[in-house]
């Protein structure tokens, strides 16, 4: 069975590949079959009891069904058209309200993955004592909304009421919602708990023990064989991220993709919802096409440095 795994080393990289490809044409299909299967039709839903229904219709691409509606909107998605904003900002081009969107919530993402990088790598390391491990989780249990609503309130108060919804206040705004993305809702403690009991399981390969006998290093061992599931952890805690990440952003008033995505989803604003998806769909393939890069590389290292026996070791 371990030969055969070793012999399809290529067979789960190249399947998050694929899903990492499908991903921005999946979200956005979905997002149109629950358009279409909500009660009544999508003009009704958007406008209800507006007048000229018919031309609102022609006007957003919702007469003629829903794959019409579909295929047009992927079209002109991947030649960068998503047409206006229906309510939000009405008639604005989206391409213009997600273009300066997209940086600021991957700027607030990295942020936030600093402190659960460095929790992870010192983890692994066995630099963070077991007994602190109830500290992090206690800290864990508080929801990102509560801290965020009083770092507004601090905000609001240092820069004043208008002034902390301008561009004076974005930094304060970003390195605060970055730290309380990365250590709320379990993010710190799951990363420490995370990476130790990898790293500990690991250790307990007799690999880990016959390389110790020859001299080597535990930690230049174990590493390539965990890089994968190293990976793969930090993929699952940066989609847990830009989840967090819409929270964080309509509480502090942060003009990113989960703002965005949370006030057309309030109002309504289908067309600004499939973009803003879209947008996060295409984070999280990037991240999963990452994932799979480094598994490629570690099978590849794998296979090109062969186990020695040492002398005298049976």
């Amino acid at each position: 069975e371990r030969a055969n795994h070793v012999r399809r080393w290529w067979a789960q990289p190249l399947v998050r590949a694929v899903v990492a490809l499908a991903l921005p044409f999946a979200v956005p299909a979905i997002i149109t079959l629950l358009i279409w299967a909500l009660p009544g039709s999508p003009v009704s839903i958007i406008c209800p009891g507006c007048d000229g229904a018919e031309g609102l219709a022609q006007r957003w691409n919702l007469d003629q069904g829903m794959v019409h509606f579909y295929t047009n909107w992927m079209g002109g998605a991947l030649h960068g058209e998503f047409g206006n904003s229906w309510r939000v900002v009405q008639g604005v081009p989206i391409a213009e309200l997600l273009g300066p969107a997209i940086p600021v919530t991957v700027t607030l993402i990295l942020l936030a993955m600093v402190p659960l990088f460095l929790a992870s790598a010192l983890a692994g390391l066995g630099w963070i004592p077991r007994q602190l491990d109830p500290l992090f989780q206690a800290i864990g249990l508080v929801p990102a909304m509560v801290p965020a609503l009083v770092v507004y309130a601090v905000i609001a108060l240092r820069f004043g009421a208008n002034m902390a919804d301008g561009p004076e206040s974005l930094t304060a705004k970003l390195l605060w919602g970055a730290i309380i993305l990365g250590i709320t809702d379990g993010a710190l403690s799951g990363a420490i708990v995370g990476t130790r009991s990898l790293f500990d399981n690991e250790r307990k390969q007799q690999y880990v023990v016959v390389a110790q006998l020859r001299g080597e290093g535990v930690l230049s061992n174990t590493l390539p064989n965990v890089a994968g599931a190293l990976v793969g952890q930090m993929r699952g805690r940066m989609l847990h991220l830009l989840s967090g990440a819409v929270i964080v952003e309509a509480v502090l008033r942060i003009d990113g993709l989960g703002d965005y995505l949370w006030r057309a989803t309030l109002m309504q604003d289908f067309g600004l919802v499939l973009a803003a998806a879209t947008g996060f769909a295409l984070v999280s393939g990037a991240i999963l096409m990452l994932q799979a890069l480094i598994e490629v590389a570690v099978a590849w290292h794998q296979r090109r440095a062969p186990v020695i026996p040492a002398p005298g070791v049976v």
